[in-house]
């Protein structure tokens, strides 16, 4: 589990295509990573597999590279970083879980005073999910839904501290990035699905 608060960033340093999916290597600040631990790279939780002289290495099975970015991944990228929340730490951002519901789009970009803007388009599952003043995450950041200006467009106000410690800043429209629907929204919808649909409720 984790919390959307990215605590480091990292360089894909290479990324190498295997008979099981991706696997990729990450230069980042952490100086005790074991292999099997577990690390959110640009939200998507991945389990280390190497580490070691600065880096650690990663891999993406298949069935993962259609529903995330990472087919896309190619050295150089800068990527957000968390590692797995431990029990006696503070639980700063919201549950997030490293699950990767969609992959969105930027649509819009605009500053507004001393906060970017960010528009980012939703594929309708996700975006039935998501409220004004919600959690939402984005490339593994914890964010609050600043509004929503359209249908299936969530806005998004990056503050500075976010910009500077993050990758968000860096997004342009056209970017495609991982998005995660809050996992309680989650459970309630699938709660009220029978009362939605007039299924019997057994």
């Amino acid at each position: 589990m984790f919390t959307g608060l990215v605590d480091a960033t990292g360089t894909i340093v290479s990324v190498r295509s295997t008979d099981a999916g991706r696997e990729v290597t990450i230069e980042s600040p952490y100086g005790d990573l074991a292999p099997g631990e577990s690390v959110a790279v640009n939200g998507a939780c991945l389990t280390v597999r190497e580490a070691g002289n600065g880096n650690f290495t990663v891999a993406a099975v298949s069935s993962t590279l259609p529903r995330t970015t990472i087919g896309e991944w190619a050295s150089g990228r800068r990527v957000n970083l968390e590692r797995a929340l431990r029990a006696d730490s503070r639980l700063g951002g919201h549950i997030v879980q490293g699950h990767v519901d969609a992959v969105g789009e930027i649509t819009a970009r605009e500053e507004s005073g001393d906060a970017l803007l960010l528009n980012v388009a939703l594929p309708p599952a996700v975006a039935e999910l998501v409220v004004p003043l919600g959690s939402i995450t984005i490339d593994g950041v914890s964010l609050t839904v600043n509004d929503l200006p359209s249908p299936g467009t969530a806005q998004l106000s990056i503050v500075e501290f976010t910009r500077a410690h993050t990758t968000l800043g860096d997004l342009r429209p056209g970017d495609r990035v991982h998005v995660e629907a809050d996992v309680i929204a989650k459970y309630v919808q699938r709660m009220v699905a029978p009362y939605r649909s007039g299924a019997e409720i057994p």
